[in-house]
């Protein structure tokens, strides 16, 4: 049997080991591709195929069959039911639906579940304009491990641009900065520059702010590179690793 399957979660976490009350490494939202490695006792050991990240998640809700041909273009988005009323689920950014009709205004991904026209964007659509994707998660809290409106962490929203865009990136800081190529200069920043620390990482907005989902500060923010620098070598005893920009 073909090993693919397809969340169809709004979200799930990925546990670090068999337990919730282990560490959360990562999530994984709906539409995303994995294999399952194994199960036990509803946990299920999985491998994304998009940046081969493994972990553990709980739930049963995947499907073997998933062409999707559109993908979430806002921080998250609302489910409607069939009488096209609001319901408590969302959809994250970048989760990917299959179109199966539409009308005027919306377009049914499930049946009896509806998304606005306007939230969404074709599958193959590139966004060049990173400080867009960015942007959508200012004042998002910080969340180890979280990739969505409910919490992000520092190099997860670096990794949902690629992702968005459909192009690889890794998962983790670390190798982040083992992936990036080096900028030379380490003393002037300009636009598009990425800033890693061990086990952060920024990206520049222009030559003097940086965005960033920051712990000390619980949510993604705009700040001075200056002071941040600064401040994560005086608080973390930590010194800027290496300089990359994005590319795309």
């Amino acid at each position: 049997m073909k090993n693919n399957f397809f969340l169809k979660n709004s979200y799930l976490n990925v546990y670090k080991s068999c337990s919730k009350t282990s560490e959360i490494t990562s999530q994984i939202i709906y539409g995303e591709r994995f294999k399952i490695l194994s199960k036990n006792k509803g946990w299920l050991k999985i491998k994304t195929s998009y940046d081969n990240y493994i972990g553990y998640i709980r739930g049963e809700n995947y499907i073997c069959d998933h062409n999707p041909t559109h993908k979430v273009f806002s921080l998250k988005i609302n489910i409607f039911n069939k009488q096209k009323k609001k319901t408590k689920y969302f959809l994250p950014f970048a989760s990917k639906v299959l179109i199966i009709q539409e009308n005027k205004k919306f377009v049914e991904f499930e049946k009896d579940k509806w998304i606005l026209k306007k939230d969404i964007k074709k599958i193959d659509h590139v966004e060049k304009d990173y400080l867009k994707v960015l942007k959508l998660f200012l004042k998002t809290k910080y969340a180890w491990g979280g990739k969505t409106y409910k919490g992000i962490d520092c190099s997860a929203i670096l990794q949902l641009f690629y992702y968005y865009n459909n192009k690889y990136y890794p998962r983790d800081t670390r190798n982040q900065i083992e992936y990036s190529t080096k900028n030379m200069k380490n003393d002037i920043f300009k636009k598009g520059d990425i800033i890693f620390w061990k086990g952060h990482v920024a990206i520049c907005i222009s030559s003097k702010k940086l965005i960033h989902a920051y712990g000390p500060e619980k949510k993604v923010l705009i700040m001075s590179i200056t002071k941040t620098i600064d401040r994560i070598e005086r608080t973390a005893n930590l010194i800027v690793k290496k300089i990359s920009s994005i590319k795309y």
